[in-house]
C-alpha cells in the first residue's frame, strides 16, 4: 500500500467523506451498532441464559468480539465525520490513536464451532466482520498501512475468562 503525503491524504479523505459511499457506510455502521446493542441487552441476554456452559463462554467471547468491532468501526466513522464537518483537522485524524484499532481481535476468527450460538449473534458477527474489513481497507487506502503493534495476549485473556467461569 502506498503511503500518501499529508495533502494527498487530506484531499482523498475529504473526497471520501463527501461521497455517498461514506454516507451509506456511516449509516450502516451506526444502525448496526444500535441493532447489536438492542440484541445483546435484550433477546441475546435471554438466549445466552439457555446455553450450555461451554457455549455460554463462547457467546461471551464472541459478543465481546462483535462489540469491539463495532466500537472501533463507529469511532473511525465518527472521526471521519468530524473531519468532514470541520470539527477535526485531517492531519490529526491520521494519527495512530484515531486509526482503526484492535485488528487482532476484530479480524480474528473463532477457532471453535459457533453453530451452537444463537442465529442472530452469528449474523451480527458476520455483518460486523464485513463492516470492519471494509473500513480497514478504507483506512489503509486513505492513510497507509498501520504499523503493526505488539499483539496482545488474546489467547491468555480467553484462557483467564475460561478459568474464571470454570470452563476448560
Amino acid at each position: 500500500m502506498t503511503h500518501h503525503t499529508g495533502s494527498d491524504q487530506a484531499g482523498e479523505s475529504q473526497a471520501f467523506t463527501d461521497s455517498a459511499m461514506f454516507d451509506r457506510t456511516f449509516d450502516e455502521g451506526m444502525a448496526l451498532v444500535e441493532e447489536t446493542a438492542r440484541y445483546l441487552d435484550g433477546k441475546g441476554r435471554e438466549e445466552s441464559r439457555d446455553l450450555p456452559r461451554k457455549a455460554a463462554m463462547l457467546y461471551a467471547g464472541e459478543s465481546m468480539r462483535v462489540t469491539t468491532r463495532l466500537m472501533q468501526a463507529a469511532s473511525w466513522l465518527l472521526v471521519q465525520r468530524a473531519v468532514h464537518d470541520g470539527e477535526m483537522d485531517a492531519d490529526d485524524a491520521r494519527q495512530d490513536r484515531y486509526r482503526l484499532g484492535s485488528r487482532e481481535i476484530c479480524l480474528g476468527a473463532c477457532s471453535e464451532d459457533t453453530s451452537d450460538l444463537p442465529e442472530k449473534l452469528r449474523e451480527l458477527l458476520e455483518r460486523s466482520d464485513s463492516l470492519y474489513r471494509r473500513i480497514a481497507r478504507l483506512d489503509e487506502f486513505l492513510f497507509g498501512e498501520l504499523q503493526a503493534a505488539p499483539a496482545p495476549a488474546v489467547h491468555a485473556q480467553q484462557d483467564a475468562l475460561a478459568q474464571a467461569f470454570g470452563i476448560s
